[in-house]
């Protein structure tokens, strides 16, 4: 651990209701933080703090707001009004909430017309960042260097998953179909129905899922390639398989009732939403995670005591050409949206 102590700063995250997003919320209330949930029902992430006992309507602690990510006039207008009442720059931002529709048979569609899970976990989250960069790059979070005092470069985290990295064993699985956004043709065309999917071909709902996860890895890469001089840190993590979540709400029981099991005897993989929460907020912040373009692993074998590490990424991650016409053509999605 670095000697270095960061002061708590104000964060918004996404996707409070449940899971890694309601743990990582505890987990940053506990190290001090202010915490802005974004939720499509603030009043849902209100009971759901509740119940793990966090403060209920305190803004100097827990504030919830309406937003609804599949939805990007909702981002729009969420945005507008956070940033009138903020009395500070947001030190964080984290990009967490996503859907997963694994067992539909014919595509869901946002309020704009596009495919709902690329929507809400891409087009919401990036149209997000685009409205908070500016506000993000005027943070003046302290941080103790040891003989003085100095100012830690405010953090924007996304939740990434080992199944859109095609270096590591849970990009490659073939089921329904890995991560893989082709030549792009779905952005090219417009996205919008009847083009359901980022190669343009039929629709397959796992896959979607895994794409949308792979453009958030690629939108991080991106972020460090364009604004690498900065005063922000750009960062991705998988904090372990959390296998027991409401994210797979939609899969058949049978699969919810053996995942869990698979990932805590066989793979080893399994940590608990406590702990997944505990190492989204040590990303946000704890000094030793302010290494800008990281993804941050702690490995498919979780063991006791374990370490952070920067995983490699695959290619479909890295290339700078797919991550800039990624870029280009959701940046003239969402302008087309307006």
């Amino acid at each position: 651990m670095s000697s270095f102590q960061s002061a708590p700063g104000t964060v918004l995250i996404t996707g409070t209701t449940s899971g890694v997003g309601l743990y990582a919320t505890k987990a940053l209330i506990d190290l001090g933080w202010k915490v802005i949930t974004a939720n499509r029902s603030p009043l849902r992430a209100e009971e759901a703090a509740l119940q793990l006992g966090l403060p209920i309507r305190s803004p100097n602690q827990l504030q919830h707001i309406h937003m609804d990510l599949s939805d990007l006039d909702s981002v729009r207008v969420s945005v507008e009004k956070l940033l009138q009442s903020l009395e500070e720059p947001l030190d964080a931002l984290v990009c967490n909430a996503a859907v997963y529709m694994p067992r539909l048979v014919r595509p869901k569609w946002s309020p704009q017309g596009y495919e709902l899970s690329m929507a809400t976990n891409h087009f919401g989250h990036f149209l997000l960042i685009q409205l908070l960069l500016e506000n993000l790059s005027n943070s003046k979070r302290p941080v103790w260097k040891g003989r003085s005092w100095g100012v830690e470069p405010s953090r924007l985290v996304m939740l990434g998953t080992v199944t859109a990295n095609y270096e590591e064993l849970g990009g490659k699985i073939p089921i329904p179909a890995p991560a893989d956004l082709g030549d792009l043709l779905g952005f090219k065309k417009g996205f919008s129905k009847p083009i359901c999917m980022a190669n343009g071909k039929r629709f397959k709902p796992g896959k979607a899922y895994k794409d949308s996860k792979l453009c958030n890895m690629i939108t991080i890469q991106e972020l460090h390639r364009r604004f690498k001089d900065s005063s922000i840190v750009f960062s991705s993590l998988y904090p372990g398989c959390v296998a027991k979540t409401k994210l797979f709400r939609n899969t058949p029981k049978i699969f919810q009732w053996l995942f869990p099991l698979f990932q805590r005897f066989i793979t080893g993989g399994f940590v608990s939403e406590t702990l997944a929460g505990k190492r989204v907020a040590q990303v946000v912040s704890f000094p030793e995670f302010g290494r800008s373009g990281v993804h941050w692993s702690w490995g498919n074998r979780q063991k006791k005591n374990r370490e952070q590490f920067s995983q490699q990424l695959s290619t479909r991650i890295t290339d700078p050409e797919t991550a800039k016409g990624v870029w280009d053509l959701t940046t003239k999605l969402i302008e087309k949206s307006k």
